[in-house]
């Protein structure tokens, strides 16, 4: 299982100043950090961040489409109702952040780490997953339908009610994670679950066949 290349942040950064380097269409920003920068309700489209530090950054109900964040850490970030269209990230961590209800659909996310956060009922449709890692990530009712996985971990991640359909997994792997009443199960095929999980996991499979247990 290939594991997510860190980001190559820079070894000096400068204070973002929202004048310049504020989230806006077009926009490139490199080397800066912003720190509790609130971005809420901000729309957004081709906007792209490179070596970037963001720390307690508020993204909630913003609006991003066709924009990239590269190399950069977003720690005890603030991504609540953010809805990101086309969007991608690349050799990024992700850390103590908060995602509920956020949008990806249509994403690409390659070589992210996302650790100590939450992600309940977060969408992830139509996304691509390579070389990426959840771990000590809450995600009830999180829907993954028709995305791709490729060289992706789950650890320690509860994922009660997530939604497979149509996913199109390779070297796909949970290790002791709770994957109680799952849908589109059948399309979680090739995976390997280490851990409570595969009962779980074996359960749904069994109910989406329409096995019924007395």
């Amino acid at each position: 299982m290939k594991s997510p290349a860190a980001p190559r942040l820079p070894s000096r950064l400068e204070p973002a100043e929202l004048w310049r380097d504020g989230l806006e269409d077009d926009a490139t920003v490199k080397r800066v950090v912003y720190a509790g920068t609130s971005f809420a309700g901000a729309h957004a489209e081709a906007f792209e961040a490179e070596g970037c530090r963001f720390e307690g950054a508020r993204f909630a109900g913003a609006v991003m489409r066709q924009s990239q964040i590269s190399d950069s850490v977003l720690d005890t970030c603030d991504f609540a109702e953010l809805k990101a269209d086309d969007v991608s990230l690349v050799r990024c961590t992700v850390s103590g952040s908060r995602l509920t209800g956020s949008s990806w659909r249509a994403a690409t996310f390659r070589d992210v780490r996302f650790e100590n956060g939450k992600a309940d009922h977060a969408l992830f449709r139509e996304c691509r997953f390579h070389g990426v890692a959840f771990e000590d990530v809450p995600m009830h009712g999180v829907d993954f339908q028709r995305s791709e996985m490729h060289h992706v971990r789950f650890t320690n991640c509860d994922l009660t009610g997530a939604q497979f359909a149509h996913l199109a997994a390779g070297s796909v792997r949970f290790e002791h994670c709770t994957l109680t009443d799952v849908g589109g199960a059948a399309s979680l095929r090739g995976v390997v679950v280490q851990g409570p999980g595969s009962m779980e996991l074996a359960l749904s499979l069994a109910r989406e066949a329409g096995i019924v247990f007395e």
